[in-house]
């Protein structure tokens, strides 16, 4: 968040117009206007404006410095499958890939580490000559925030963000990655995610409504989910002592007090669980004409 702070100093003059030097960043700035009033002073008005897009050119996120982890170990049970739900077909391509080529035509992106049984590890190898950038393996652990920490020990030392994606997720767009990408960079910590839109009630264990939450307040979390790399391993570092497990990735930061931002995405960036959201990813990807590389 940039803060812009003008003062304006003007009287009888309406059609000054300032110049400023090319390129120049600035978080606050002066403008003059000539004239005087007629008691011989110079009127002035002071106007705060707050803007969220000023910003230094350091906060956009640089060429090849992202490393991706892709987790692709769960096995999928609610789906009722033979496989686990990420390598069914999606349009006959498998779930997985369509967040892989989405990441690995990003510029911002160096590697993807991709967190998966080694069963299936050919159905990622297979995409090696449609992408330019550099595929890791890891296994998978017991649980999500094992599986995050393995892959976490193969990212890239030089890399200055660690973006984790839910490889059931196919149809996050490159444009919101883009979003919580400069998110992250800014905060140390960000998250896809969108306003809640049904009535949320919390109920006892006898399934009696305890009070009805404020939806305005809500929303549901997506991925991808961006920290700050020597954030993400201080956090797993307090949660690995204190015994603690988590649901996502950016809970393991909360539990440091540092603040996550939300960046808001798309009602399309949907996981794909059961058998009806395959159809709804189906029916997403028919009406937007997506399509898988040659």
């Amino acid at each position: 968040m940039g803060l812009l702070a003008l003062d304006l100093s003007f009287s009888s003059a309406s059609s000054y117009r300032p110049s400023f030097p090319r390129n120049q960043h600035l978080s606050s700035f002066n403008l003059r206007f000539p004239g005087k009033e007629k008691d011989g002073r110079i009127a002035k008005s002071r106007i705060s404006c707050f803007s969220a897009n000023v910003v230094e050119k350091r906060t956009i996120v640089k060429d090849k410095s992202v490393s991706v982890i892709l987790l692709a170990g769960g096995k999928g049970k609610r789906m009722g499958a033979s496989m686990p739900k990420q390598y069914l077909p999606l349009l006959g391509q498998p779930i997985a890939l369509y967040s892989l080529y989405t990441f690995s035509y990003m510029t911002e992106v160096k590697e993807i580490v991709v967190v998966c049984d080694p069963s299936y590890r050919d159905i990622f190898e297979g995409t090696t000559e449609k992408i330019q950038v550099e595929l890791k393996f890891t296994l998978p652990g017991k649980e999500r925030q094992d599986s995050v920490y393995s892959g976490l020990q193969a990212v890239d030392l030089s890399s200055e963000l660690v973006c984790v994606h839910d490889s059931a997720r196919p149809l996050v767009s490159s444009e919101d990655v883009e979003k919580v990408l400069k998110d992250g960079w800014l905060n140390g910590a960000a998250v896809l995610g969108v306003p809640v839109k049904a009535t949320i009630k919390e109920a006892n264990s006898k399934s009696f409504v305890v009070r009805t939450l404020d939806r305005r307040t809500l929303w549901e979390m997506q991925t991808p989910q961006v920290i700050k790399p020597e954030l993400l391993k201080k956090g797993f570092e307090f949660v690995n002592r204190e015994g603690l497990e988590v649901t996502d990735d950016v809970s393991i930061v909360e539990h440091l007090k540092h603040p996550v931002y939300i960046t808001e995405g798309s009602y399309t960036n949907i996981k794909v669980t059961t058998p009806d959201d395959l159809l709804l990813a189906e029916r997403i990807l028919n009406m937007n004409s997506v399509k898988s590389p040659a």
